[in-house]
């Protein structure tokens, strides 16, 4: 017997556009939920509020909605649809969904089994609660940056990615809803969930902190072997100018790395901190003999923890990644045809057709709200009066 998604039949209301919260959208929508975005009215006629069409895989599977949350009708409209719904995320400054009419106790007024999701960047209460914030300061205060190895000015790098917001936060939230839908399946009752980013990316940060608090040392960059100590967990250039990245942590890795490398005399010498030059020497040395892709070839199958320091560009073609179906088709009605990231988490079911992506002028207001009981003449009126769109 087939089976739908993992999350076929639970409906999600995001207020969330960008951030941690709409990576949270995004995996549940993957795992199959009814994902509805909801949104402002555009202020002026014509303006694009959406991103660009290509940005879409953010939105993908979902349906949109437009309410003036400031105007009590727009509440009303709204407080109807949560209702309806399971599972509410929000985004705002702490407090401000609760000023709106909209905030948990008012949402489990109309639904008493609701899982409210509140994320933030640093919590709902606390000294910092208030704090505007990003990725960058995220992961800067949870320890990420000061234990990693700095730039060639000193100090603390840039990440390539937005960890905090997609681990930290989009991940942790997922984690934490997919949790209180299953007590709410047991026990029968709602949540109120308090996402901080910032505690999700402590949680990536564990092995660190928990080092330190159990002996007093302080990891830093350098000071230990997943924050470059060691030369068999480091990054080397090929002889092209592009990059590997060597993880050799196990003994037996490192002498399968030396012996394909023709470094046997390193073998007894991994962790000895006074040769860690000389190794490290050998192996640029090694590296420089060949392409990045042709000691990939070779190190890849011999169990010595190498791999690609990819680009973007080179990534998307990978063979191993497109066997895995890590890429979709999406198809957007004036741009036609592109690719975009596919469903790459465990579980998530592939699409048979290109994912379809809507003109961002698109809405389905009408069609949601008359789902929970509105007439065609209200929301006519709410949308002359500008309240939807």
């Amino acid at each position: 017997m087939a089976s739908g998604p993992p999350l076929e039949g639970v409906t999600v209301l995001d207020l969330a556009t960008v951030g941690p919260a709409a990576r949270c959208s995004r995996i549940l929508a993957d795992y199959g939920a009814a994902v509805v975005k909801v949104g402002a009215p555009p202020r002026r006629k014509g303006v694009q509020i959406e991103p660009a069409f290509h940005a879409y895989a953010g939105h993908r599977g979902m349906k949109r909605v437009r309410i003036d949350l400031k105007a009590p009708a727009g509440r009303d409209a709204f407080l109807r649809l949560a209702a309806d719904a399971d599972v509410v995320i929000e985004s705002l400054r702490p407090g401000v969904a609760a000023r709106l009419g909209i905030g948990y106790e008012d949402v489990r007024r109309a639904s008493p089994r609701i899982v409210y999701c509140s994320t933030s960047g640093y919590g709902q209460h606390g000294p910092y609660a208030a704090w505007a914030g990003h990725d960058l300061n995220y992961l800067a205060l949870a320890g990420f940056l000061g234990c990693t190895q700095p730039r060639a000015d000193g100090g603390p790098p840039i990440p390539g990615a937005s960890l905090a917001d997609s681990a930290g936060g989009g991940m942790h939230a997922a984690l934490s809803i997919l949790a209180a839908l299953l007590r709410r399946s047991t026990r029968g009752e709602g949540a109120h969930l308090d996402v901080s980013v910032t505690e999700g990316v402590l949680q990536l940060m564990s092995l660190h902190v928990d080092e330190y608090l159990a002996t007093g040392s302080e990891p830093r960059p350098g000071s230990g072997l997943l924050t470059g100590r060691y030369a068999c967990y480091d990054l080397y250039p090929a002889g092209d100018g592009r990059w590997l990245a060597v993880g050799a942590i196990e003994p037996h890795f490192f002498a399968n790395l030396c012996r394909a490398t023709g470094l046997e005399h390193l073998i007894p010498h991994q962790l000895d901190d006074a040769r860690q030059d000389e190794i490290r020497a050998d192996l640029r040395q090694a590296f420089s003999r060949r392409s990045r892709d042709e000691w990939v070839t070779a190190l890849g199958p011999a169990d010595a923890c190498v791999s690609p320091v990819y680009s973007i560009s080179e990534l998307v073609e990978d063979p191993h990644l497109r066997a895995r179906h890590a890429f979709a088709e999406a198809e957007h009605p004036e741009h036609g045809r592109f690719r975009q990231l596919g469903r790459v988490l465990a579980g998530a079911e592939a699409p048979a057709q290109p994912e379809p992506v809507k003109e961002a002028s698109t809405t389905d207001t009408d069609e949601l709200l008359r789902a929970v009981g509105l007439p065609a003449s209200e929301i006519e009126k709410l949308r002359q009066e500008g309240v939807v769109a």
